[in-house]
Parts: C-alpha cells; structure tokens; sequence
C-alpha cells in the first residue's frame, strides 16, 4: 500500500531523468494530472497523457531534456509530507533560485505554480519546488 502517491510520483521522476530515460508511467490520480499539467506550463516536461488500462488508467510523463542531453529538472522536492503538512499564504510564497525554480502549489481553484498563486493572490498546501 502507498502512503504517499505524490511523493511516489517525485521519486519516478526523479529516478527516470537520473537515468535519462524519455518517459515514465505511474497511476493516475487528479492531483498527479494537476502536478503534470504545472510542470508543463512551466517548461519542465514536453507533455503527459492519460493511458487507458483495464485495472486502471496511468499517466505518462514524456522528460525533457537539453540540446546535448542535459537535464532540465535539476531537482525536484517533496515539502509537505503526510507527517508535515506545509501551507503557505501568497505573499509568504518567496522565488526558488531567484525565479529559476518554482513551487508548486495545492489551492482551492488547483494545483498551480507559485508564479500563478503570487498573481492571483492565493495561497495553498505547497507540494513540492522543481529547479
């Protein structure tokens, strides 16, 4: 049984860039759809899509990489856990890296960046930050 379905999804993440693999599977769920959907519009993965299986649907992730194979998900961290929930309010939401990072955010109207959560003046449960 999995406790922690974000975290999971992070780690293969986190696990296939290391490898420098072009996608990864996992299940699908809103939140990971909502997570997928941020690191796309911020430019961190080419796309996702829903894949339609008979016990239950998965969500590929195609990576991106640079011109010569470099990563562009450098980092990618869990903040709130199971054990620790972490929220933050919009002006509490300070630039990862200087603005080369982003958070990203759980609020009521979604899961979206910390850039978006700044310009629309929401706060949230902050999942994890990409650099």
């Amino acid at each position: 049984m999995m406790t922690d379905p974000i975290a999971d999804m992070l780690t293969r993440i986190r696990n296939a860039v290391r490898v420098e693999r072009p996608q990864v599977e996992m299940p699908l769920s809103k939140i990971k759809r909502g997570l997928a959907e941020v690191l796309k519009r911020e430019g961190y993965i080419w796309d996702w899509e829903e894949v339609e299986d008979k016990p239950a649907s998965h969500l590929r992730v195609h990576l991106k990489y640079g011109p010569n194979g470099e990563r562009v998900i450098r980092r990618i961290r869990r903040i709130s856990k199971p054990g620790r929930r972490v929220y933050s309010g919009a002006t509490e939401l300070k630039p990862i890296l200087g603005g080369l990072g982003i958070c990203i955010i759980s609020t009521s109207r979604g899961v979206i960046s910390d850039r978006e959560a700044r310009q629309r003046k929401l706060g949230g449960e902050v999942l994890c930050e990409v650099w």
